[in-house]
């Protein structure tokens, strides 16, 4: 095996969404493209606006089925939660926003989880690092308490500074789901495995190693500094010899990320030696 467990899935393909914006035929292309390569195991499903899950359908070749992750767009919780059964079809998950900074997250978030119970769907609540953060995590922890697939969605980046959470930030969200036993997946920003600089914005970038390696340190009820201090580190060393305790394991709390380029991180997990079509 190729990929190690620890490292299954960890890339959801969101090639159709920004910066990458691939047009949905393109992004079909690479995805089957993926499928066939030696670190397919790394290759989560593929990520489609929920008004563009019948186009894709009308893509597939003859007997052909993809693993999809239904993103919400359009008319929000309405569009996603159209039926999602359309030929060819595997719905792994479904996505959606619960609030904007500042907004009361529970109303939506509340609404959000009758509907996966109502059409028994995955689901992934995505919550802002903002006001009411914590009351949704335990209402997300209590969904799955009663048996609901479902669990957090943050942003760790955007198009402005302040949409990047600082090491501290995103180490009290990590510990706080880890407290809670949530998993949670990732958006936004993590183009590189070590956290880096982006000399083109100026905006430092989380590095997916950092996460990795901080979330098998929450895992084991690390405080949230040394959680912090592992997200900020630029030392690759320090990552590798974090993670390999758990190298052959199951990935604790963090279900994966997506990202608009697969190529890339793959390149970066190469590099450092932790994958690779002989390893």
């Amino acid at each position: 095996m190729s990929t190690p467990l620890l490292l299954a899935q960890l890339l959801d393909d969101a090639a159709v969404f920004p910066p990458g914006s691939a047009t949905l035929p393109d992004a079909l292309d690479s995805h089957r493209e993926y499928r066939t390569t030696w670190y397919s195991e790394l290759v989560g499903p593929l990520l489609v606006p929920a008004s563009q899950v019948k186009t894709l359908s009308g893509m597939l070749r003859p007997d052909e089925t993809i693993g999809v992750g239904v993103i919400a767009d359009g008319n929000f919780l309405g569009d996603l939660f159209r039926p999602l059964t359309p030929k060819g079809i595997v719905v792994k998950q479904v996505e959606a926003p619960v609030a904007r900074r500042g907004e009361d997250p529970q109303p939506t978030l509340r609404r959000f989880i009758e509907l996966l119970q109502r059409y028994d769907l995955p689901g992934f609540a995505e919550v802002p690092l903002a006001w009411g953060l914590l009351s949704a995590l335990d209402t997300i922890a209590e969904a799955r308490a009663e048996g609901l697939t479902i669990a957090a969605k943050f942003r760790t980046g955007g198009l402005a500074a302040e949409l990047f959470p600082t090491p501290v930030e995103l180490a009290a969200v990590i510990c706080a789901c880890a407290e809670r036993q949530l998993p949670f997946k990732l958006t936004a920003g993590l183009h590189h495995a070590i956290r880096h600089n982006d000399p083109e914005t100026g905006f430092t970038h989380h590095g997916f190693l950092n996460i990795l390696a901080a979330c098998c340190l929450a895992s084991q009820e690390a405080e949230v500094a040394d959680v912090a201090a592992m997200l900020a580190t630029t030392q690759p060393l320090t990552l590798l010899e974090a993670i390999r305790p758990f190298k052959h394991g199951s990935r604790p709390l963090w279900v994966g990320f997506g990202t608009c380029s697969i190529v890339e991180p793959v390149a970066d997990l190469q590099q450092l030696g932790l994958v690779g079509p002989n390893s």
